[in-house]
């Protein structure tokens, strides 16, 4: 069967979910979560055969995620079961006007239909994907990356049984066993089909729905994540907490990629960091990091500790490894300065024993990245015409899904060089396309809805301690 066979297919089988009540959906999801449990061993056994395909052919954290095994289907599983506590928003009227001539316009929400949500080497999405699509009242494709077809098509498949057993259409769900590029631009185009294309990866799957998608794309991006350890923070928690976000998982998007520290405690702290970071001692009683990690140093830090210089794109980077780049700051407003240049709106967080200070830098991180993204949409608006934008808010509430997945635990990367047109098509598309099966995934909302492109709404973490 043809890709475009599977899309058409799966569009026909919309018909049986998109005016579905809350309680039918729901039943959908437990039994999806419970025959995604009854075949582990299943699931276990193809991602074992993934697992020793890509050894050698990518980096031991890049495995780490492809990895699977019983807690995480557990886990999986567990992450369907908590959609179907969530509120079903489908139908819900969002604004309504009474006119004078006895006219009523309202604004009602609905599904959109069917959900194009590209992938990479995280076969947890493909349970996360289908669940929220089917929750939002939608049916989806997922295509996979080349490393985790086998699990994931082994995922879909329990949850088809699933679907199956409690006499839902199983196409509900859908999967592409094609992973070649041709598949990929097949639902980039595949106008009238589908509704909504989600690439989920690195930047050149990201720049590639970008440049080539002719249907509606919610763009996502890398997770630039930063730490700042203010003047008033609790020095030893914050090297606990930085361990957390650097080592724990340095693959997922929200693994912290950059600590900024404040002068007044850099000459304490960054002897503490570089202990817990690069030589894997004890501190506070806990084994720090499980790896040495890779310390890239502005000027300033690398008077005090020794490291590698930080390059021109050290602090633009999202390195999905064991490396941080680290930067002295005199105060928390260069701090908020600093992020505001270069995150990429996905999570940060202020360690302080200063409510007052955390409060306040929180705020104004936030506002300030929500006037960045009003500037954007003016300019967009402007660039195509006047067209009107939703903001991403909009968008989640009123189509395909009502709660993005938590993107812990969930990333890929990808930096496509730069290359020169050739024969009508760029050579730096080209490239991107390539990326598709080779690069892992990273995660930020941003909306390219008919074209134009929005941001998200800035996310900030606030990390303090009130001893008060």
């Amino acid at each position: 069967m043809t890709t475009l066979d599977i899309i058409r297919k799966t569009k026909a089988a919309w018909s049986a979910l998109w005016d579905a009540d809350a309680e039918t959906k729901n039943r959908l999801l437990t039994a999806m979560a419970d025959s995604l449990v009854d075949h582990t061993a299943e699931i276990l056994t193809c991602n074992e055969t993934d697992l020793e395909a890509a050894r050698g052919r990518i980096s031991d954290v890049m495995l780490d995620r492809l990895r699977l095994d019983e807690g995480r289907i557990a886990a999986m599983a567990e992450g369907i079961r908590a959609t179907v506590k969530l509120p079903d928003h489908t139908g819900r009227i969002l604004s309504e006007t009474h006119h004078a001539n006895g006219m009523t316009i309202y604004k009602k929400q609905v599904p959109l239909g069917l959900v194009a949500i590209i992938y990479e080497s995280r076969p947890n999405v493909t349970s996360d994907a289908a669940a929220l699509t089917v929750k939002s009242g939608n049916v989806c494709v997922l295509r996979s990356g080349k490393e985790a077809v086998r699990t994931s098509t082994a995922i879909v498949k329990a949850l088809k049984q699933g679907i199956s057993a409690v006499g839902g259409d199983p196409d509900i769900v859908n999967i592409l066993e094609d992973t070649s590029h041709e598949s990929a631009r097949v639902l980039m185009t595949a106008d009238g089909l589908v509704d909504l294309l989600i690439p989920r990866g690195g930047a050149g799957l990201i720049r590639a729905c970008v440049e080539q998608a002719t249907v509606p794309c919610i763009q996502t991006g890398t997770g630039i994540c930063h730490v700042y350890v203010d003047e008033y923070a609790d020095l030893d928690k914050a090297v606990k907490i930085i361990v957390n976000a650097k080592t724990s998982r340095p693959s997922v998007c929200n693994a912290e990629e950059v600590c900024l520290v404040h002068s007044a405690v850099a000459e304490r702290f960054l002897p503490m960091l570089h202990a817990a970071l690069t030589e894997c001692i004890q501190v506070s009683g806990q084994v720090s990091s499980p790896a040495p990690v890779e310390l890239r140093l502005d000027e300033r830090a690398a008077a005090i500790i020794p490291g590698t210089p930080a390059g021109p794109m050290d602090f633009d980077t999202e390195f999905l490894d064991y490396i941080l780049a680290v930067k002295v700051v005199d105060s928390v407003d260069e701090a908020v300065a600093h992020i505001l240049k270069h995150s990429t709106h996905h999570s940060e967080a202020i360690i302080t024993e200063n409510e007052e200070n955390a409060e306040s830098q929180a705020e104004e991180i936030a506002e300030e990245s929500a006037l960045e993204d009003s500037e954007s949409e003016k300019e967009t608006e402007e660039e195509n015409g006047g067209a009107v934008q939703e903001t991403i808010e909009e968008i989640l509430e009123d189509a395909p899904l009502e709660e993005v997945s938590n993107c812990a635990k969930e990333t890929d990367e990808a930096e496509v060089p730069a290359a020169e047109e050739t024969s009508g098509e760029s050579a730096a598309s080209k490239t991107a396309m390539e990326e598709i099966e080779e690069a892992p995934a990273a995660e930020i909302d941003g909306v390219k809805g008919a074209c134009p492109l929005t941001h998200a709404p800035f996310r900030v973490l606030v990390c303090y301690h009130h001893t008060a």
